[in-house]
């Protein structure tokens, strides 16, 4: 096991630095966000290769976290955090460069690689400094860094010059400045012999907590698919209901579903796994089908209400399903385990968004929305009727 320094060694900074730097990688990931239209229109390829080029980025962030996600416990946090910076500024460069669909998949790969060390790493340094509100910060911060950047990218868009430039300097800046910063930041593990056997997959859920995987597996898939659209295609929705051509309507859209998750877990982090899964369930669902009223009958408002309620319901299912899930297992199985979570959890985040790329080209943007969404709230409504008939529910009932 990785030798660890006390918490009583660190002081602010350190943990102020790991918060920046994690928000920092979750904004990168959503600033392309507002980007994929005038992308779209600048080199004229389908929705298909747009959620490809999307999607892409979750296969080289599930490869990351499973073959190098325990690999700071060998060979210290620092070293990874400075790799996963040096390649995210290499993407960054990419991003800056592209001028075609495959450069811009290209990007998307090697932002995904990086995030995924960036996430394990940090998330596990974060812990070593503070075991008390580390899991707080390391749940929230991802969704103010993806809420942030997605609003920052389309604010860049909308009022500063060469949209589809400018926002990967501040980006190149940000993280060569983080890169220098790192010096200061203390190291916490020990260097330890085992680092190449580290790098072996491994994704195993413990037979305790099988069951509660699965059963909370529906509407786990359904949240992370609902984050996957709305990153993806989000943004050409709002402007194909609203019919305005304003890059913060979209952005904003995006934002609101993130930072609303980011305030539900917050709200809920102290309430029991069972009352925040059905919250957040029913918050889904609800946010959901106000959201198809906003869609159907073109009326923004609806729309952004929707997106706030189903964002609510996205930080509280997420919560309810992780707090469901990873006290079942013993500590040295909650690694396999949370990695089984999170490749379900992309697959859901890439797998779906790809294949609604597919149906707009048969069936149109709208009609796929209704259909997406549809599934959604059945996967969710499914989940919620198996947990208030077990006995558990019953049990707190009676």
């Amino acid at each position: 096991m990785a030798q660890t320094t006390p918490k009583s060694a660190f002081g602010v900074f350190p943990a102020l630095l790991l918060t920046a730097i994690l928000m920092a990688f979750l904004a990168a990931a959503a600033a392309p966000t507002p980007l994929y239209a005038l992308y779209r229109e600048s080199w004229q390829f389908s929705p298909a290769l747009l959620t490809l080029a999307f999607s892409i980025y979750a296969g080289g962030l599930m490869l990351a976290l499973l073959v190098f996600g325990s690999l700071s416990d060998y060979l210290g946090r620092r070293p990874l955090i400075r790799a996963a910076l040096i390649i995210e500024l290499l993407a960054m460069s990419v991003f800056l460069y592209a001028n075609s669909v495959e450069l811009l998949i290209a990007a998307r790969l090697l932002q995904g690689f990086a995030t995924g060390i960036a996430t394990a790493v940090l998330g596990a340094a974060m812990l070593d400094i503070d075991r008390e509100r580390g899991p707080l910060i390391n749940s929230v911060a991802p969704m103010l860094g993806m809420a942030l950047g997605a609003l920052g990218s389309s604010a860049l868009v909308q009022f500063g010059g060469d949209p589809l430039h400018r926002v990967y300097v501040w980006l190149l800046v940000v993280f060569a400045l983080a890169l220098m910063l790192l010096r200061w930041l203390p190291e916490s593990v020990s260097p330890q012999p085992g680092a190449w056997a580290s790098l072996k997959p491994r994704i195993r859920i413990p037979p305790q907590a099988r069951r509660a995987f699965w059963s909370v597996a529906p509407l786990n898939a359904s949240l992370w698919a609902l984050g996957g659209f709305y990153l993806s295609l989000g943004p050409t929705l709002a402007r194909q209901v609203t019919g305005l051509q304003v890059p913060m309507i979209g952005g904003g859209l995006v934002s609101l579903l993130c930072f609303c998750g980011a305030v539900a877990i917050f709200a809920l982090r102290n309430q029991p796994a069972p009352a925040i899964l059905r919250r957040g369930g029913l918050a889904l669902i609800f946010g959901l089908l106000v959201t198809l009223l906003g869609v159907d009958s073109a009326n923004l408002w609806l729309f952004f209400l929707g997106t706030a309620v189903a964002g609510l319901g996205f930080g509280g299912a997420f919560l309810g399903a992780l707090r469901s899930v990873v006290p079942l297992a013993h500590a040295h199985e909650r690694g396999a385990l949370m990695a089984s979570f999170y490749v379900l959890s992309y697959l859901a985040f890439s797998v779906p968004a790809i294949l609604a790329g597919l149906a707009i080209q048969r069936y149109g943007l709208i009609a796929t929305t209704n259909g997406y969404a549809s599934l959604q709230i059945l996967a969710a409504s499914l989940v919620l009727l198996l947990s208030l008939s077990s006995p558990a529910a019953q049990k707190t009932q009676a």
